[in-house]
């Protein structure tokens, strides 16, 4: 960036005024510039400087990544109400989402409106709820299998409820099942309005954590394995 600049004074020599000067005095007066202020090249500076910002910002956040506000309690514990959180918007161009994920999505029946939930039924698969459990099947062979789920706390919800999911929907609950409203209400969530999933938490800074809330399920995290 340009420094702001100060013209210099006229280079013009006592001499140049005639002796006696024009109002008749010995010396005369002296003919001089003041001094002026350049500020054309600082504001074009600004101006280029916030046209570079906005070609790096704004696709950055189209494509990337972009932060959100967590409000609600329907993740409780998991997320609270005021959490600034970073959504990567990149994973799920190379990878599809996975079970256990917290997701950023357009609700389906609104897509002003953005939703934080878990993901807990993939694409094709069956998802049974009944008596406080969740169990998943997987038509192509019949295997079944109730989740394990250490993020909920004790407040499983005795819902009755069996759903198919197409080849492109994803069933998600939030972590308060009690006080969430998720596709146990209107359905399944189409892969085109996932944002992405929750990346970075950054405040409160005491709580500060890549990939909040993720839960990586394995064969422990299941129970119940049953074949038809």
């Amino acid at each position: 960036m340009e420094p702001l600049t100060i013209k210099p004074r006229s280079t013009h020599s006592d001499s140049s005024v005639p002796l006696g000067g024009t109002d008749g005095g010995p010396h005369g007066n002296e003919h001089r510039e003041p001094p002026a202020v350049q500020n054309d090249g600082f504001f074009v500076e600004v101006f280029k400087f916030a046209i570079l910002a906005l070609v790096i910002v704004v696709p950055f956040r189209i494509f990337v990544a972009q932060p959100f506000i967590v409000s609600g309690a329907s993740m409780d514990p998991t997320f609270a109400t005021g959490e600034y959180l970073i959504v990567d918007q990149v994973t799920y161009r190379f990878h599809p989402p996975e079970r256990g994920d917290v997701i950023i999505f357009r609700f389906p029946n609104d897509p002003s409106k953005y939703f934080i939930k878990r993901i807990i039924g993939l694409p094709g698969e069956v998802v049974e709820l009944s008596n406080g459990y969740t169990t998943i099947v997987d038509p192509a062979t019949g295997e079944e299998f109730d989740l394990a789920e250490p993020y909920l706390e004790a407040d499983r919800t005795d819902d009755h409820l069996s759903i198919t999911l197409s080849g492109n929907e994803y069933f998600v609950m939030g972590d308060n099942r009690g006080k969430s409203s998720d596709s146990r209400m209107w359905g399944p969530v189409p892969r085109d309005n996932i944002v992405g999933r929750a990346f970075l938490r950054l405040l409160p800074p005491r709580d500060f954590a890549m990939y909040p809330g993720e839960y990586v399920y394995d064969v422990s995290d299941t129970f119940n394995d049953i074949t038809y």
